[in-house]
């Protein structure tokens, strides 16, 4: 009987070379440098923790000399800025911010200081949270004031028409040129230092000459609220007025709509007589009526809503 043949021994399979580990994602760098002044450090934590989940490099301060040495070491993009700080308070200090040179800043007040936010308003805060609040809430102004503040891609939602278009989509009337690509405004030559939301107040209104606006609409088209204290929209009126008019006392471009609002004369000039028609009247408020203080501002007592908080 024939002696099987013994099988060949199959080859021994080669190991396969373990591939290298892939490469991790370049760090995504932060969305901006936010500076955070509150002198309670349990709502500075909560707050910057919430701003460094949502891509921001954070710094923090609790005294109003603090704040200025912070931001003079490393401008901000903004500023959450708490209006009761020692040493310095919070109107002070962005006051001085200002002086350095242009910063978003948002005021964080007390639950009915209407002064205290009218006030943060005048020496040129962008926005206010009153406290209690949302973190969340806060980190969606912080978002809003910030997209506002930068200048847009050329070509992207920068479409042509509008007062004295130059092209571009820049702006020009009565002496005014102003440039929403590059969010530059000037006043017969001389650039305008104009917070965020002044700067979106004037654009709004150069792109609708003639056309008046009450308080209502202006803060859901400029501010992308439908809901606030509608003494912010007068408040940024005056103040913008104080920097585009020649006399703010008896202004002649941003003329005020009694019963309505306000609209912008396009046909000014610096020789023109002041507007006397019978709608117009001087710098006391748009409105009269239970709404309104003797000066003709609104109540600002009333507390942003959740449309507001969620549009901001």
């Amino acid at each position: 009987m024939p002696t099987p043949q013994a099988q060949p021994t199959p080859p021994t399979p080669q190991a396969q070379p373990t591939p290298p580990p892939p490469t991790p994602p370049p760090p995504t760098p932060p969305s901006g440098r936010v500076l955070v002044v509150d002198d309670d450090p349990t709502v500075a934590e909560v707050v910057a923790g919430y701003l460094d989940r949502a891509g921001y490099a954070v710094d923090r301060a609790g005294t109003g000399p603090d704040a200025l040495a912070r931001a003079a070491a490393h401008r901000p993009d903004l500023v959450v800025l708490d209006l009761m700080l020692p040493g310095i308070d919070g109107l002070e200090v962005c006051r001085r911010l200002r002086d350095e040179g242009p910063v978003p800043v948002i005021m964080l007040t007390a639950l009915g200081d209407e002064g205290d936010r009218v006030l943060g308003l005048e020496v040129g805060a962008d926005d206010y949270v009153t406290k209690p609040f949302s973190p969340r809430e806060l980190v969606l102004r912080v978002e809003s004031v910030l997209r506002r503040s930068r200048p847009p891609r050329r070509g992207a939602g920068q479409g042509g028409g509008g007062v004295g278009d130059g092209g571009a989509g820049v702006l020009r009337v009565a002496g005014l040129t102003v440039d929403p690509t590059a969010r530059s405004a000037a006043k017969n030559g001389a650039e305008l230092a104009l917070t965020v939301r002044e700067f979106d107040l004037l654009t709004f209104l150069l792109r609708h000459p003639a056309r008046a606006f009450g308080r209502e609409e202006l803060m859901h088209e400029v501010w992308g609220w439908d809901f606030g204290d509608l003494s912010t929209v007068t408040v940024h009126v005056r103040r913008l007025r104080a920097k585009v008019e020649d006399d703010p006392a008896r202004p002649r471009l941003i003329q005020t709509v009694w019963g309505v609002g306000y609209r912008l004369a396009p046909d000014v000039h610096p020789e023109a007589a002041p507007d006397a028609g019978p709608e117009s009247v001087p710098d006391t408020g748009p409105e009269s009526g239970p709404e309104s203080g003797p000066d003709g501002e609104a109540d600002a007592g009333r507390a942003l809503g959740p449309a507001a908080r969620e549009g901001a």
